[in-house]
């Protein structure tokens, strides 16, 4: 059973494998948190709040000065009650009041994982998920709150989301609406982000929690390569491997705020939900609002235990497709070697050449559609450019399918070219304001997903494509962030539900035409990183996962990755060298090794290479095969006892009889010591077999003491190693 309750004492005990998480209803029906850590037993309040008058906190009531709401760990808190620290929610009634206070009514307990309508949503299986529902009420204006938990108690997550629900007569307006909030009675904390920008995303940030309020953000109406919509607290000298830490990721791919006040008292809250900047929600009577999920999961054994219990679960409770279950076939991509230089001879030519190599899937990238020869042009015109492809896209599909491969296509849905047949019909379907000139990105507009005439001309375009060719994969595609926010259909009062509205009219895109195509492989793409987030997982198995190839900077960019996400849901290619995006010259097998990081594919003029390089890159092919299932889906381990101009990683499959390893140095130096890789995750009993060299390793041996790394005077040196159960 993962929840307890006791009924007398009005306590709520919710358990996985390893973690307590502990509600307690006190005096005024206040939901207070008092616990959530390590899994005990059973929670008897040894952790006692303790009342005392605190100067400067009001009280609610005149006959007790010690209950004070400014003092006390909370659920949900609100404002202007007497607690001044930031609030979960805010609201606005008609006559200007912005003060709620919700109280306890009741509790219920279901089994299963409730879906949330609308919005992408983790799911259980086989009944093996019970949810709590708290439910709350301001007496006065008779809005109602419930709160979700939902326990899954193998990945050790709990989920958490909240529903408003306007019971009175008036209309209520919504100006913060967090989708959890958690109070930590301790101040000893250090507080991980990930922050970056288009090309360099997901870097690691961290900063100790200190009085007053530290947060990240995104005001783009994208959760952003800038920050992610995700925030760890971990208690200081926490490692990969040691420590406690506690993760949040926001299953949301617009506007978020994740934010840590220390306050004056020593209490940390955490809250994190949709950025009440700029955010105004009107709720009629009998209007209900549901915020997006939070996926939050503690770890007592470091950074990696966090990592994976995030892994697992979007593999197994988050992906709504099949293909969170299968192989991801190797893929070649068009863009770097022709760009917009697109003929179906040349297409044919490289599709021929990736065959021969091993690769499983021909992409076609930008260009593919009509009048598409530049940046400026032809898109929302979803039509085959018959230059290009003159028997038609259907035909030449399946030249493709007679290779032996199966074939992709890039699409970027929600923008429009000023120079298309879209525009020039339907200029009103861009975002932007009466009278205002239009900002461009990349030479291009966004259209108005707010809008359901938007929403079934975006559905109505692609379906026609994937109707009428044998489709097996799309790259969904994003390259630009909103300016001038506003819809031309909705009403003034409503304008600041735009950002929210917009989110929800791409999930429902999502929604249709990922659940039309089952069979079909979609991948999120936003200039590589920008829109990575849980959210796009839901409907998109995998994202490209940066613009930038090169694989010195994608050493940092995957490590940040797989802090929260799995290496099957990132795409990661070979490109040429000199890179694109930084001009480095690096060697074929150190971007090969890295790639294989995550699901490898190719992007790069195989009718260039050298023959030396086209053996390679068969190799190379041929040995991710060989160890795909143990990427895809065993466990990733980080190995963080290097210097930092390494770095190093291991798969490990579930039993533990099979461990490949990979070593990256980026300079060499000179009279360099000898190094050890120490590596994580094995089985201390068991005897490794070298694939390489044959000789053999106890599981202890690998871990304790490590592995010898030769000096190689090499820059951008890389090393992998397979092992084997004797």
């Amino acid at each position: 059973m993962t929840i307890k309750i006791n009924e007398e004492e009005k306590i709520f005990h919710l358990s996985t494998n390893n973690s307590s998480y502990v509600i307690q209803i006190l005096k005024h029906n206040l939901i207070a948190h008092m616990y959530y850590g390590r899994k005990v037993r059973n929670y008897h309040s040894s952790k006692a709040l303790l009342y005392t008058d605190r100067g400067f906190s009001p009280n609610p009531t005149l006959d007790d000065s010690t209950f004070s709401y400014d003092t006390l760990p909370q659920e949900y808190p609100t404002n202007g009650n007497g607690d001044y620290r930031i609030p979960a929610y805010q609201t606005l009634e008609n006559n200007g009041a912005r003060v709620t206070q919700f109280e306890y009514i009741d509790y219920e307990v279901v089994d299963g994982k409730p879906s949330l309508e609308g919005l992408p949503h983790s799911f259980s299986n086989n009944n093996d998920v019970e949810t709590l529902i708290i439910h709350a009420r301001d007496s006065h204006n008779n809005l109602e709150l419930s709160l979700f938990y939902s326990i899954f108690e193998k990945t050790d997550v709990i989920t958490r989301s909240c529903l408003f629900t306007n019971q009175g007569s008036s209309s209520i307006k919504l100006l913060r609406a967090m989708s959890m909030n958690i109070d930590f009675r301790n101040p000893n904390f250090n507080m991980l982000t990930l922050y970056g920008r288009h090309s360099n995303e997901r870097n690691l940030v961290w900063r100790k929690v200190v009085p007053g309020v530290q947060s990240v953000e995104s005001t783009r109406i994208s959760s952003s390569a800038h920050q992610a919509p995700f925030v760890a607290l971990a208690e200081k000298g926490t490692t990969e491997t040691t420590g406690e830490i506690y993760g949040f990721n926001l299953v949301y791919s617009g506007n978020f705020l994740a934010q840590v006040q220390l306050d004056s008292f020593e209490t940390t809250r955490l809250s994190i939900g949709i950025n009440p900047f700029d955010f105004c929600w009107t709720l009629a009577p009998n209007d209900s609002f549901q915020t997006p999920e939070v996926i939050m999961t503690f770890s007592y054994e470091g950074i990696g235990k966090m990592s994976r219990n995030f892994h697992h679960f979007y593999n197994n409770n988050l992906i709504s497709t099949s293909y969170s279950k299968k192989e991801r076939p190797i893929v070649f991509n068009s863009w770097e070697a022709i760009h917009f230089d697109m003929s179906e001879e040349k297409l044919l030519k490289l599709a021929k050449n990736a065959k021969n190599l091993g690769m499983e899937l021909f992409v076609v990238d930008d260009g593919w559609f009509k009048n598409r020869t530049a940046l400026s042009k032809g898109l929302g015109d979803w039509i085959p450019d018959n230059t290009k492809f003159p028997n038609g896209l259907d035909n030449f599909v399946q030249k493709i399918h007679n290779l032996g491969l199966k074939f992709g296509i890039w699409f970027e849905p929600e923008m429009v070219s000023p120079d298309s047949d879209l525009y020039r019909a339907h200029p009103e379907w861009c975002i932007g304001i009466p009278g205002r000139e239009k900002s461009f990105g990349r030479q291009q507009y966004v259209l108005d997903l707010s809008r359901s005439d938007v929403q079934e001309y975006i559905i109505q375009s692609i379906t026609n494509i994937l109707d009428h060719a044998a489709i097996d994969y799309v790259k969904w595609d994003m390259n630009r962030n909103i300016t001038e926010p506003y819809s031309l259909q909705l009403p003034s009062a409503k304008q600041m539900e735009f950002g929210h509205r917009y989110i929800l009219g791409l999930y429902y895109i999502l929604n249709t035409i990922t659940s039309s195509y089952p069979h079909i492989l979609f991948e999120n793409c936003s200039s590589g990183g920008g829109r990575f987030d849980p959210g796009m997982l839901y409907y998109m198995p995998q994202s490209w996962t940066s613009d930038n190839t090169d694989p010195i900077c994608r050493l940092e960019i995957q490590h940040g990755t797989s802090i929260t996400y799995p290496a099957i849901s990132m795409t990661s290619h070979v490109t040429e060298s000199p890179n694109q995006q930084v001009g480095r010259i690096s060697p074929l097998e150190t971007r090969g090794a890295v790639a294989m990081g995550g699901n490898l594919g190719y992007e790069l003029d195989l009718n260039k290479l050298k023959d030396t390089e086209l053996e390679s890159i068969k190799k190379q092919i041929t040995f991710y095969k060989e160890n795909r299932k143990l990427i895809q889906f065993g466990d990733l381990y980080r190995i963080d006892t290097l210097s930092q101009n390494e770095k190093a990683w291991l798969f490990i499959n579930s039993d533990k009889t099979k461990v490949l390893v990979t070593y990256v140095r980026t300079l060499s130096i000179p009279s360099a010591p000898i190094r050890s890789l120490r590596l994580n995750g094995l089985n201390p009993s068991f005897t490794y077999k070298d694939q390489d060299t044959g000789l053999l390793y106890g599981g202890d041996e690998l871990m304790y003491s490590g592995l010898s790394i030769s000096r190689v005077k090499q820059d951008f040196y890389s090393k992998t190693w397979s092992f084997e159960v004797e």
